[in-house]
């Protein structure tokens, strides 16, 4: 092994001094930045649709908050442990002190700095680059329009605010300090703020979700996607269009604006899959008549 070893050593160095050995390979072109934001970005981050649909949400949820504490309901909004999207039973209020559970990113913190970078390099989402901007990316993040006048506003009946977030738990310190940045207040970790390994369920939420429903009775929740209301959203090869009877079809059905309430994000997550048979049902196709009509 030491000789074979020495063998290649020697061929190395001859190789390194060669003509050619000591050509460098051309640096690649980097690829030319886009004109334009992907229409996801325009949408979330720079229309005014946008920010009146995220307003239009805090506004619905902030007033059914209000009728809630007003008549205190039996049960929290939050599946209890074994319930089913079919047969969903809730977490018992008790004389718990109220709460509502948020997501972070996209509802109630923009990533607008973490975006502009995505969509300047066209790099993409990577772990590397998302752990970065978690540590340092306060400085360019803002509030969802709506967010800081409707957490405020829930402070204000006596409501605990509490933050459930898939950000990792080695940055919780970074994601308080962003939090607070976009004008949302406070929030102290493993009591106002829960990450993604504070209970080695990595990005399921449910257990968190249950360990804040134990101590609160939990008046609304709100998100970007629909693990952020449950994991049974998310079952393993499900495909797009049963995911989406879930939201429509069961009893859960009548939560969305009575308890559960869903921020506008056609930038990343769990909705943008599904090719043409997923998204286009057979009997719903059309085409120009001259071109054969329906497909």
């Amino acid at each position: 092994m030491r000789r074979a070893a020495l063998a290649a050593g020697a061929f190395a160095g001859l190789a390194a001094c060669s003509p050619a050995a000591q050509v460098a390979a051309p640096a690649p072109t980097p690829a030319p930045a886009p004109a334009n934001p992907p229409a996801g970005m325009q949408y979330l981050y720079g229309s005014g649709e946008a920010a009146a649909l995220s307003v239009q949400v805090w506004q619905a949820l902030a007033a059914y908050v209000s009728d809630r504490v007003k008549a205190r309901p039996a049960n929290s909004v939050v599946l209890a442990d074994g319930a089913s999207l079919a047969t969903p039973s809730f977490a018992p209020c008790g004389t718990k002190p109220y709460a509502a559970i948020f997501d972070v990113d996209e509802t109630v913190v923009l990533n607008i700095g973490f975006e502009f970078h995505d969509a300047r390099t066209g790099r993409g989402w990577n772990a590397a680059d998302w752990d970065a901007w978690e540590k340092t990316g306060e400085g360019a993040v803002a509030a969802v329009p709506g967010a800081a006048e409707g957490v405020a506003r829930l402070r204000g009946m006596g409501v605990t605010v509490i933050f459930n977030t898939n950000r990792a738990v080695a940055n919780a310190e970074a994601t308080a300090r962003a939090i607070r940045a976009a004008g949302l207040g406070e929030a102290v970790h493993g009591e106002t703020l829960y990450l993604a390994g504070d209970d080695g369920q990595g990005n399921r939420k449910d257990g968190r979700r249950a360990t804040i429903a134990a101590k609160y009775c939990v008046l609304a929740q709100g998100g970007d996607q629909l693990g952020d209301f449950s994991d049974l959203f998310n079952a393993t090869g499900q495909s797009v269009p049963a995911r989406r009877a879930l939201t429509v079809g069961t009893p859960v059905s009548t939560l969305w604006g009575r308890g559960w309430f869903v921020l506008p994000n056609p930038v990343y997550g769990t909705a943008l899959r599904g090719g043409f048979d997923d998204v286009f049902p057979m009997d719903k196709r059309w085409d120009l008549p001259a071109d054969g009509g329906k497909n």
